[in-house]
């Protein structure tokens, strides 16, 4: 892996070489937590090698935003964890860039950062995030970025093909051990944050029958495992518990896990390895990278990337005070979209099942409720599609398991062969995937990926 290293770290050293001839340049990212933290690490870096920007998030890029990005007619634009797959379209309207990226590319540049062009997989080897910090460690002594790089790759999902990180994000955490760390924990979220009750009742991935979504059975679980609740009546978190009280939780969750007949692969994966960003508070999101890079999709969900990347950048004050609001106000959201796939059902298919939220969901959250719906409502064994309203359109989230997966499915495959012929756009990861439908075509998609599916399952 080391030579993959080597040879992107040599892509990047051309491409800072080329960004250190101008003195100002337009930044663009994409604004989920692996396009926040790349936005944050190019800008930093940036800031000290003194060079100005001007920021722009978008939530795709395609010919439009391209086209308006050379109406501005900057010197030099740098796209990160996005713009691979949109090569032409920027040598087509002449917009000088530099792109760093890892998703699967479409042709090639000189000034072109991606690990597939290097014999590595974008989707679990390294992030948008890792390979914007190779560009930066070429830009300076930037090694103390690591930590967002980490936090990218995790809201990335990078880590859930072997439940840790493994390849080039791994070589980034182990090579800064004293800004990140990792640690072997339950792999529960919200150990920073959450009393530890509620951690338990919000677990969704995996599903733990009878204890997620239960309040009450998750209080009666901690108190037969004998944990002493409220100290001065505030609930305590899973930091304030002793290591004597975690084991006792996590021993009897795992046995738990067994008698209610989880499958081996997911009682395993209750215990897994999470990241520790050491520079940060205790008890705070940032502290967490799981928790963090949830704090920052929150921001760009609701169009406030910049809020996210200031929180990256340092801000622990207004930006970090705003954050917590848009987390807020995402976690109603989910709740009122679960209780509206609990109560309008999900339709079950031969190989897929799926929701149609119409205009109750928005669209940019409706993936999140499909993946906690799939946990709650829905049958674990298809993967679930879930329809939504947008302008031009439907947008279609769909989401998989890592033991679909295994025995064949790619949503960002099937999805892309059924849009091809209904016209609309569809991609993404294999075990999560999203795309845009046409108007009056939405009975003949549905049919049409059930079709798909089935064939890679088959």
């Amino acid at each position: 892996m080391s030579e993959t290293m080597q040879m992107m770290a040599e892509r990047a050293r051309k491409c800072a070489e080329k960004i250190r001839e101008y003195d100002e340049v337009q930044l663009v990212s994409h604004i989920d937590a692996d396009g926040i933290t790349s936005g944050a690490i190019i800008a930093k870096t940036l800031e000290r090698a003194g060079i100005g920007y001007k920021m722009m998030f978008v939530k795709q890029l395609d010919e439009n935003i391209v086209k308006d990005i050379a109406d501005i007619n900057p010197e030099l634009t740098i796209f990160t964890d996005l713009g691979s797959g949109q090569l032409e379209h920027i040598a087509n309207y002449g917009v000088h860039a530099v792109v760093s990226d890892h998703h699967r590319p479409q042709g090639d540049t000189e000034f072109h950062l991606n690990p597939h062009l290097f014999g590595a997989n974008g989707s679990y080897e390294i992030s948008g995030s890792g390979t914007t910090f190779i560009l930066a460690t070429q830009l300076g002594d930037n090694r103390d970025l690591a930590d967002l790089a980490i936090v990218g790759c995790v809201g990335d999902m990078q880590y859930r093909k072997f439940g840790k990180l493994v390849s080039l994000n791994r070589m980034i955490l182990d090579a800064n051990p004293e800004v990140i760390a990792p640690v072997t924990d339950i792999s529960l979220f919200g150990k920073q944050t959450r009393p530890v009750y509620k951690m338990l009742q919000f677990s969704s991935d995996p599903f733990i029958p009878r204890l997620t979504g239960n309040e009450d059975a998750c209080i009666d679980f901690l108190a037969n495992v004998g944990l002493q609740f409220a100290n001065d009546e505030k609930w305590r978190r899973w930091i304030d518990l002793s290591e004597e009280e975690k084991k006792k939780v996590t021993s009897s969750l795992l046995q738990h896990a067994m008698q209610s007949g989880m499958s081996p692969y997911n009682v395993g994966r209750l215990v897994s390895e999470g990241y520790i960003l050491l520079s940060e508070q205790e008890g705070t999101e940032m502290r967490d990278a799981s928790e963090y890079a949830t704090l920052l999709n929150a921001t760009g969900r609701y169009m406030q990337a910049e809020v996210g990347m200031q929180v990256c950048m340092g801000d622990r004050d207004k930006a970090y005070v705003e954050a917590q609001d848009l987390l807020q106000t995402h976690r109603k959201n989910l709740v009122d979209g679960l209780n509206f796939v609990k109560d309008n059902g999900i339709t079950q298919m031969s190989h897929m099942q799926y929701f149609d939220a119409g205009s109750t969901i928005p669209e940019t959250i409706v993936g999140i409720v499909a993946g906690m719906s799939h946990s709650s409502a829905g049958n674990r064994k298809l993967p679930i599609i879930a329809l939504a309203d947008k302008d031009d359109g439907y947008k279609v989230s769909a989401r998989g398991t890592q033991e679909l997966v295994n025995r064949g499915l790619n949503l960002a495959e099937a999805l892309s062969i059924v849009c091809q012929e209904l016209g609309g756009a569809g991609g993404g990861h294999d075990i999560a995937a999203g795309a845009t439908v046409p108007y009056g075509k939405k009975e003949e998609f549905i049919q049409k990926l059930n079709s798909a599916i089935a064939v890679q399952l088959s």
